[in-house]
């Protein structure tokens, strides 16, 4: 990253226990580096153990990311940057509504068949994830399942996360695969109000929905970090966590 952008960055991290004088070990690496490491790790889509030699040796990164990971600093991380987005387009940094999607990708071959479905309505064999995006389509939370598994089944610990995260979200709007029993449930039991947007039968061809093009987009847009995430969370959970968002 560069000076402009690790000078946000710095400022926005949550501060270790050892700099605070609660217990802990130092770091023993610069987290400017780590960073960059796992960001490019995460954007290329490699292994820890091709990390390239100029940054710190790969099991270093890999440590630093299962340990923060598994603290929640970088979850913290993520969701300050999140809010410093936010305030510069004059928003309120806690978001207050959200928009719900999903979309199934092929797994490859590698991948075993027990975390892996067929999604009979897109007729793709592989995974799916289902993403919680605010108003300007940043991410909120994220969770990979088989692509068998459908939406309104998903919808349920899916919305759990976004009452226990945002407390000032109220409001959702999904597609028509979570009409049905997650609307009602999500208002009694979550205080979400559930508002669908359905695509009109009269219009033929692609068509922008209201909102829906926030969820639509980002689902698309954030596939190498979707797509890391569903390949690592069997060995190391606690990183698909921090990556996704959650």
């Amino acid at each position: 990253m560069s000076d402009a952008e690790w000078a946000v960055v710095r400022d926005a991290m949550p501060i270790p226990p050892w700099l605070e004088g609660r217990g802990g070990q130092p770091e023993g690496y610069c987290h400017r580096q780590m960073l960059d490491a796992v960001r490019y790790l995460v954007a290329g889509g490699i292994t820890w153990r091709a990390m390239p030699g100029d940054f710190p040796v790969w099991d270093r990164v890999y440590a630093f990311a299962r340990r923060w990971g598994a603290k929640g600093l970088l979850a913290e991380l993520h969701d300050r940057l999140r809010g410093l987005v936010r305030e510069h387009a004059g928003r309120d940094p806690k978001p207050t509504a959200a928009i719900v999607d999903s979309q199934s990708v092929r797994a490859a071959a590698t991948v075993p068949a027990s975390s892996r479905g067929y999604d009979a309505g897109k007729k793709v064999p592989g995974r799916k994830r289902h993403i919680v995006v605010d108003c300007p389509g940043l991410l909120l939370t994220v969770m990979v399942t088989t692509a068998s598994v459908q939406d309104h089944h998903a919808a349920v610990p899916l919305m759990k996360r976004v009452r226990n995260r945002y407390k000032k979200v109220v409001l959702v709007w999904a597609d028509g695969g979570y009409a049905g029993r997650v609307v009602a449930w999500a208002r009694q039991k979550l205080q979400l109000t559930v508002q669908i947007v359905k695509r009109s039968d009269d219009v033929a061809g692609f068509v922008v929905l209201p909102r829906r093009w926030c969820g639509s987009g980002r689902s698309r847009g954030c596939s190498a970090h979707a797509v890391w995430c569903a390949t690592t969370r069997h060995c190391l959970p606690s990183t698909s966590k921090w990556c996704c968002g959650r």
